[in-house]
Parts: structure tokens; C-alpha cells; sequence
């Protein structure tokens, strides 16, 4: 209910083995796999090999030495499946660690590996893990890495271009091409969705801000912080003081937390000047309080004015936590 009042309010202002984990993530079935058309990285971003990858080329010497793999993203996919759209991804953090992440669920693995000419074997689910997944390495050429496993399968490895592999999400690296919302992750254990197309996300320490792009009225954004040394229903308090004469309080479960109280604070909407509103909605969170407060200007004009609305409440009711 209390989602509805926000959206209301805010319109008015605005997985085994190498043959199993390395292939298992590798292909994907149809009704994994995205939308047919989509333009997903597969045909363009990662699979064009480079055309000395080929099996007549000639493999340069120092290409054939360890390491094979760098701090860098890396796309993996069955030999025979080149031209198909690829899903799966390891994330080297340097030459002998990193993760797997399938862009369709989110799933993945942290592994170990260790290089040496010829091999790369990996330890899934860490180094002190006791099953062991070979990669005999058969070609590499421009980064890009084939080789077999233990079942005989040949597996290519296809470095991502201009990607930060201290920041890569999978799941937003496909969806990206697909035109689909992205996902923020907090540290702090909670996320959200928004579309990049009119929402910009800017985070500094504990801190972080969802601001709209598009056409509008004044600032429209929500500001979302963690603090500790007091409770949420005093932050809010004290924010309602600030707001002044006319802003209301209320208690409502929380958004994505049903059964949290959420404590708030609204203006009411300003029919002079800039149209400006403010919503502040908080909860008690591990040692402090969590808060969104939301900024809109309202210019009046329900074709500006709406899809803003639509935009930040969409941020607020996708909200969900980890635990």
C-alpha cells in the first residue's frame, strides 16, 4: 500500500566437473538463453574470433606459454557453438583466481587455477577444493584460448573487450544489449533495478544516488544511505523537522521487506516556485538505519512529469535484500 501512496505521491511532483561446470554454464538451453533477436554479445562482441584463430593458422610460439589467462572477463563456450549466443563468463581477478557468472541467473563459482605450459587446471569453488578440472590447451591467438577437458570436449575461452573486471556483472553486461533494466548490488546487501536509458547511478562510500536523465523538471533522484549511531524513526523525525510546516509522518512496512516497519516523512506538494517534493522512507538496518529519500520537481505537465514518476518509483519497488 504504501508503494502505491509513493507512486502516487511522486506522479503528483514528477555446476560439477570440467565437462559439467565448464560446459554446463557454457550452453545454454532455448528457454535460458535470451529473447531470439535480442542483441545479446554473441555474434559481435565476443564471437568473432580473430581470423588467425582459425585451425590452419599458425600459432605464435609465445602465445603457447603460460599464463593463458589474464586479470580480464572472458567469455566460455563450446568450440562447436562459435556462432551462437554466449552466456557464460569467467572473471580472472589475476592469473590464479576469480569467478564464473551465468548472465541468465546470476549463478557462478569462485575458482583457483593453476597455469603452466600446455595446462590450466582449475579448482572450482576454491583452491582447497579436491576435484580438480583440467584444460589441455590446444591454440591461443589474440587472447582468445582453446582447449579440451577431460571428456574430450574442445572449449573456447574469448577475451571481453572494454570491460572492468572489478565491476562486471553478467547479468547486466547481457542485458545491456538486450535494452533490459540493469541491476545495482549494494555492499550493503540490498539491490535494486533501473533503466540506464534515463536513470544514472553514482556511488560514493556509503552513499549512493539514482538520478533521472531525462527530460524534466529540476532535480528528480533518490539518494540512498546507510548510517550508524541512531535509528531510523529519529532520522526520520529529524528529516520531517527539516522538510518544515506541512510534511506529514507515517509508519508502513517497508519496501521489499513487507514485514519491516518502515518509517516516513512527505512535504506536501508545492504549487508554487519549483514544484519541488520530498519523500523519505526508512528502516532500523544492522547497525543503523537505511534510507531513501526521493527528490522531484513537478512541472505540471503530465507528459514530463509521469514517466519521472514511473522511473524512480520503479528504482524504490524493485528494492530487495540478500537476507
Amino acid at each position: 500500500m504504501k508503494n502505491q501512496i509513493l507512486r502516487r505521491f511522486m506522479s503528483v511532483a514528477i555446476a560439477a566437473t570440467m565437462g559439467t561446470v565448464l560446459l554446463a554454464g557454457c550452453s545454454k538451453s532455448a528457454e535460458e538463453a535470451p529473447a531470439e533477436g535480442a542483441e545479446v554479445p554473441g555474434a559481435e562482441a565476443v564471437t568473432e574470433a580473430p581470423a588467425e584463430a582459425s585451425q590452419d593458422a599458425a600459432v605464435s610460439q609465445d602465445e603457447m606459454k603460460a599464463p593463458y589467462f589474464k586479470k580480464g572477463v572472458y567469455s566460455s563456450f563450446p568450440t562447436s557453438e562459435m556462432a551462437s549466443q554466449h552466456t557464460y563468463f569467467y572473471i580472472f581477478y589475476d592469473e590464479t583466481s576469480g569467478y564464473t557468472e551465468d548472465g541468465v541467473s546470476g549463478i557462478g563459482l569462485p575458482f583457483a587455477c593453476e597455469q603452466t605450459d600446455g595446462t590450466v587446471v582449475f579448482s572450482m569453488g576454491g583452491a582447497d577444493e579436491e576435484s580438480k578440472d583440467i584444460l589441455t590447451v590446444e591454440s591461443v591467438s589474440d587472447g582468445w584460448v582453446t582447449g579440451t577437458v577431460q571428456n574430450g570436449i574442445s572449449i573456447t575461452f574469448a577475451p571481453v573487450p572494454d570491460v572492468d573486471p572489478d565491476n562486471f556483472s553478467a547479468q547486466n553486461y547481457i542485458n545491456s544489449f538486450a535494452g533490459e533494466s540493469l541491476v545495482y548490488e549494494d555492499a550493503n546487501g540490498w539491490s535494486v533495478k533501473y533503466d540506464p536509458s534515463v536513470i544514472e547511478v553514482n556511488q560514493g562510500g556509503s552513499v549512493t544516488t539514482f538520478v533521472y536523465t531525462g527530460e524534466c523538471a529540476g532535480t528528480n533522484m533518490i539518494t540512498a544511505s546507510y548510517e550508524v549511531g541512531s535509528d531510523a524513526k529519529t532520522a526520520v523525525a529529524d528529516k520531517a523537522k527539516a522538510y518544515g510546516d506541512g510534511a506529514t509522518t507515517s509508519e508502513a512496512p517497508f519496501p521489499g521487506a513487507e514485514d519491516v516497519t518502515g518509517y516516513w516523512a512527505m512535504t506536501a506538494p508545492s504549487t508554487e516556485g519549483s514544484g519541488l517534493v520530498e519523500t523519505v522512507v526508512a528502516r532500523d538496518y544492522m547497525d543503523g538505519y537505511l534510507m531513501f529519500e526521493m527528490t522531484a520537481h513537478n512541472s505540471g505537465d503530465d507528459a514530463i512529469d509521469i514517466p519521472v514518476s514511473d522511473a524512480l518509483s520503479a528504482v524504490i519497488d524493485s528494492l530487495t535484500f540478500n537476507n
